[in-house]
Order: structure tokens, then sequence, then C-alpha cells
């Protein structure tokens, strides 16, 4: 799909980020995030009528304040109506404009100061509108999802919208009884009263807010595995059999990442076919959406079915501190994609990496993959490239050295926030000869360097 340098991996250091309010904590995105505290647990009670499209949410943040705070500000889009908001359990002044929720507590909260900050708000959620489109909250014809990346999830809640600032999560739902509703995590209970179901999820693992998901819709659940762990489809009944076709590969590609990535990092995973058609995939922690589009029995969507399952490990557990990197997210899913292909009997990951670097040789582009910019940050271009860097490095440092790298790379960083600064620094541990070359001209120079041979 669709940061400053001197910030470096703010989850990384754990130094505070300070400054001016004209300070942003990434350029990509400079409206996005929020200086002088940091949250460490989001509880979401939502409650949904699909009918009307009307959310009523109360969201309970507990956070830990920087610097001394007279008053701190949280992203929530301006479809959202705030009813009340309080911090400490003190009813807080504010003000909601431009997507920011201005907050001034009763009284300033001081350096390293508990805050549990509670907002009460409702509205009809719709997309955020943007260079890459609308992200975010999007009604289906019977039912809704989410597709926040990289800045939809003020659609629908307040947060702290960046990526390395992440935070476990409880999510509770409550939607009329006829509908599956699913969120990011483990499904705590289930309790039906009259009309309505309410649904709680709890995600332990920390989630940036992009990969913070709902799914609503009349969905059948089946179950594809037990063990290692419960994996689980949520279709509609109509392309089942589709389904088992489609995804039947499913459990075989689990076990070939486990191999090559390391262990699944999260307690499940579900795969979400709506009844509606989806452009593309949507990634989310611990589950996947895919369109009726994807699932027409066809065994057409095999590379995206392994691009969104890559993600678990490539930008769910493992997650870029800023979105200049986010080839470290798409790069290393497309070149899973294509390690799969090769796996199940397809072309090998260097036939696929001579196709697509035939395709980038063609159409030159004027901005170095380690920084491509905003607007072009989530074109095709990087995901390629990203991936053909990958095969260059496993063709300099070999197939034993470039898969331990891996497996170190998810063990290292598990649930954590990197740059791509951390990844050549773990891969100089994993190779014998100089790497620098190699960054240099496949991560910060524009020009396509010369298809990688085998050391």
């Amino acid at each position: 799909m669709p940061g400053k340098s001197g910030l470096g991996s703010r989850g990384n250091t754990g130094q505070p980020v300070l400054g001016a309010p004209s300070d942003v904590l990434d350029p990509y995105l400079p409206d996005n995030g929020n200086l002088g505290f940091r949250i460490s647990r989001y509880d979401l009670e939502l409650e949904y009528k699909v009918a009307s499209n009307r959310l009523d949410g109360t969201a309970v943040l507990t956070a830990t304040s920087l610097r001394e705070l007279k008053r701190f500000t949280l992203d929530l889009a301006g479809s959202m109506s705030v009813q009340r908001v309080s911090v400490n359990a003190k009813r807080a002044r504010y003000s909601h404009r431009r997507n920011k929720l201005t907050i001034t507590p009763d009284t300033p909260v001081p350096p390293g100061g508990a805050m549990t900050i509670t907002v009460r708000y409702h509205g009809s959620p719709r997309p955020i509108r943007g260079p890459w489109g609308e992200v975010g909250w999007e009604e289906l014809t019977d039912g809704s999802l989410c597709a926040n990346q990289p800045n939809g999830a003020a659609s629908w809640f307040p947060c702290d919208d960046h990526p390395s600032a992440k935070a476990p999560y409880r999510i509770s739902i409550t939607t009329d009884s006829p509908y599956h509703a699913l969120a990011n995590g483990v499904l705590e209970s289930k309790r039906v009263r009259a009309a309505q179901t309410t649904w709680v999820y709890e995600q332990v693992e920390p989630m940036p807010t992009y990969l913070a998901s709902i799914q609503i819709g009349q969905y059948k659940q089946i179950s594809l595995a037990d063990k290692p762990f419960p994996v689980t489809g949520l279709i509609p009944s109509r392309l089942e059999e589709n389904f088992g076709i489609d995804f039947g590969p499913q459990m075989d590609m689990i076990s070939a990442f486990i191999e090559m990535f390391g262990p699944y990092p999260f307690p499940q995973y579900t795969v979400v076919v709506t009844d509606d058609e989806l452009e593309i995939p949507i990634e989310a922690q611990s589950f996947s959406t895919f369109g009726a589009n994807h699932c027409d029995g066809s065994r057409d969507a095999d590379r995206l079915i392994a691009h969104e399952l890559a993600h678990q490990w490539f930008g769910n557990s493992v997650t870029a501190s800023r979105w200049r990197d986010i080839w470290l997210h798409e790069g290393f899913a497309c070149y899973a994609e294509w390690l799969w292909s090769q796996r199940s009997g397809g072309r090998s990951a260097d036939e696929w990496a001579r196709h697509y670097y035939e395709k980038l040789d063609a159409e030159p582009v004027k901005v170095p993959l380690a920084d491509p910019t905003p607007r072009k940050m989530f074109d095709d271009w990087v995901y390629k490239r990203g991936a053909l860097t990958l095969h260059a490095l496993r063709l300099r440092i070999g197939d034993g050295d470039f898969f331990a790298l891996l497996r170190r790379w998810t063990e290292k960083y598990r649930y954590g926030s990197v740059t791509t600064e951390d990844f050549m620094s773990l891969a100089a541990n994993h190779s014998s000869m100089p790497l620098k070359d190699l960054w240099d001209a496949w991560l910060f120079t524009p020009e396509l360097p010369p298809f990688p041979t085998p050391s």
C-alpha cells in the first residue's frame, strides 16, 4: 500500500522528543504525531451502528509526560465530535480543529507525570484524504473496514499517530448482532445482548496506530489450523469454495516464512475476505484483509497473500521509526513474494529480480530508496527496488548469512522500532566483507546500479 534524521529511532533510544511547537516528528507527515508525552496503552470502548455509520467511542489513553505539560495534542479527525475530555479524572478544556485535539489539563502535568486521558466522542467516521488517497475508516456495502496506513487512525480514535509510537491495546466493539466484529489481538470475550454483540480484543504486543483495525461484516469463520498457532478465515459464505482454493497454501506459506524469518510474532493470524472488491489488500497487526476479487478460485492472488503475511514480521512486529524507511516494510514483504514463488515451484527469486530490474531500468527514478519523498513512498518502485536491494545483499553475503541476518533482525527488534541504519549495522555482523559500496549504490544513490552478481 499506501523524520528528521536527528530523531533516530525514538523507540530504541528512549530519549524524549522535545522542541518548539513548530517541530515535527516526521517531515513525511508533518501534521501527525505529538510531542511531550508517550502513550503506553489504549483502551477503546466503541459502539458502531452499521446502517447509519454511527460511531460512539470512549478512548482511555494511559500516558507519561516527558516534560511539564500545560497543554498537549492528540490526532483526531474533524469528522469526530468530542463530547468530553478529562485528564486524571479531572475535566479538561479542549479545542478540536484541523484534525488536532488540543487538551489543557486542570493543572499542568509535571515531567514524568502519569496521565490517564479520557476522550468521549462520536460521529460518522470517514476516510481522511491525503496524497495517498483516502485512508482510515471506510464503509463497505454491508459493514466496514479500517485501512489506516499511513495516517488514517485518527479517522476513528484519538491517538498519537506516528509509526514509532507503539503501545498495547484493548479494543471493545459493540455492533449489530448479525455482524462479526474483528479487531487486533486475541478475542477475550463475546457478549450477546438482544440485538447487539460486544466483542473484546486484547492486543498485548505493542502496535503502531496505523496497524490498529476493526473489520465488521456478515462473515463465516473457518479454521485453517490450530497449531502452531490458530489461523482462521472470515469470509462471506458464498466464497467458501474459492477460499479453499486461493488460501489453501496458507499454512505451507506460514511454515516456510517461519523457517526463513523466525518464529511468527503474534498469538494468531486471521485472513478476512470482504464481500466487496478491494483495489489492494490491507495489512493490520495479526490479520490481513482481502477483497472478493482476491478470492476468485484462480490462485492469482498468491503473491499478495504472501506479501501481507510477511508484513507480520516486517512492518508489524519490526516497525520503521520513520516513514522514509518504508522500504524496511515493503521491500522485505516484496522479497518474501519472490521467496515464496521459488519455494512453491514458481519463478525463482533471481528470475523475479531480473524481471523487475529490467522494469526499473526502463523507468528511472530521481530519488534514493532510503529517502523516497512523501509522495513516492508507496510507489511500486520502492517495493521492487527494496526487494532488489535485499537480493543484492543475499548474493554478496551468501544464503547462510543472509537468512541468519533476517532471523536475527526479527529477533533483536521484535515489537520494536528500527531505521535503515539499524539494518546496515546488523548486516555488518553477518558479512565478512565491507558493505558500504552496496548500501551507497542501492539505498543512497537514485541511479539504478548494475544487476548484482554473486561475490
